[in-house]
């Protein structure tokens, strides 16, 4: 039986960047992933910022708040580990909102304007916040090798089946061979219930990338939208070069991610409502992702609540009201459920597991998000 100090499951960018904030406290880290690293919800998200988006529950503001201060620290260093560089694609966000938060300004039309040559509010509130987003094709690339760099081994094609509490371990079985760690951590994302008793619900998101027409006046050209768009059902995320992301459905299909070609086409119609030159853009690309979400949309971090013995080893979805609440598993930890917001998550999410992990003082309160509050809610 092959051994390390922490085995997580779950090659996507929550547990990557875990697996790189492992490594740098000189951890032997191992990753195994039911297919190829950071190729689902990470490999399909949008990559916005969004730390500050009303539309967030209350309770996650800490978690987008550390993540969004180690965000610099985070990319540099993967691109230092990688050599690949990760650049910030857009600094501002055109935001909606059912009414203007204290301290902004609602912009009126002339303003708009400056942002993309023909943006319309169609009477919509939209306020200025000053929020990032990158491109997470650029994080495809370049996490991997990092996490690589940094010496941490990931098994691609390897489904961990179960896991298995010893006395001051864990066992882990996979479909390449066990492993024995002190610690195990389940970032699975959408398929995280396969092996916690934690309610993560896939919910299915459509996108599309368009591109404007490539033959363009100087004027076209610098008309085109320097900012993100994002209203409560649709978003325009600027890539460059005249690309353009739309999204996204919200739509709780369970593990389907085939594309419909009605929703792609709503998708743009909206989209070109709020942004009309989009309407003679070309569809370049159409994928959906599925997001991991629980049912108060809060990430699930923390240890595993311990299963009683009589329930045996852990397996799939086990029964919640079996479920011990005193006796917290001090080796088995979730990174769970971190839904529409996992690319702005992750820094904060490694950095809190490593203080967890390793008993270091915690930056921030992680009662919100620990994965009693489902069990308290099954067992009432």
């Amino acid at each position: 039986m092959q051994q390390a100090d922490v085995a997580i499951a779950g090659a996507g960018i929550i547990g990557l960047n875990a697996a790189l904030e492992l490594a740098s406290a000189g951890l032997r880290v191992v990753v195994f992933e039911r297919g190829y690293a950071m190729r689902e919800c990470s490999w399909a998200a949008a990559g916005m910022l969004a730390a500050s988006d009303p539309e967030n529950p209350a309770a996650l503001l800490p978690l987008s708040n550390l993540s969004l201060s180690l965000y610099s620290e985070f990319l540099a260093r993967v691109e230092y580990l990688s050599g690949q560089r990760v650049p910030i694609r857009t600094t501002q966000t055109l935001l909606e909102a059912r009414s203007i938060p204290a301290g902004s300004e609602q912009l009126g039309d002339e303003a708009i304007h400056a942002f993309g040559s023909g943006l319309r509010s169609n009477g919509h509130k939209f306020f200025l916040l000053q929020e990032q987003s990158l491109d997470p094709r650029d994080l495809v690339r370049s996490l991997p090798q990092a996490a690589r760099a940094a010496g941490v081994t990931i098994l691609e094609q390897s489904t961990v089946t179960s896991i298995k509490p010893q006395l001051n371990s864990v066992e882990i079985q996979t479909t390449g061979g066990n492993w024995s760690a002190a610690h195990f951590i389940n970032a699975c994302g959408a398929w995280a219930s396969d092996l916690a008793g934690i309610p993560i619900t896939p919910r299915k998101g459509q996108m599309l990338l368009v591109e404007t027409p490539e033959k363009q006046t100087p004027q076209q050209i610098q008309d085109q939208l320097t900012a993100v768009i994002r209203t409560p059902h649709l978003y325009l995320v600027p890539r460059g070069n005249g690309r353009i992301i739309v999204g996204a459905t919200v739509e709780n299909a369970g593990f389907d991610k085939r594309i419909d070609p009605a929703a792609i086409a709503a998708l743009h119609r909206a989209a070109a409502e709020l942004w009309p030159p989009i309407a003679n853009a070309r569809i370049l690309d159409t994928w959906a992702g599925l997001r991991p979400a629980t049912a108060d949309f809060l990430p699930v971090i923390g240890p595993t609540i311990d299963i009683d013995e009589g329930n045996g080893a852990r397996g799939s979805s086990p029964d919640l009201h079996s479920l011990d609440l005193h006796n917290p598993d001090p080796h088995s930890w979730l990174a769970l459920g971190h839904y529409r917001n996992g690319i702005l998550l992750a820094p904060g999410t490694a950095r809190l597991l490593r203080q967890l992990i390793l008993k270091e003082p915690a930056g921030i309160d992680a009662a919100a998000y620990c994965a009693s509050r489902f069990i308290a809610s099954a067992t009432q």
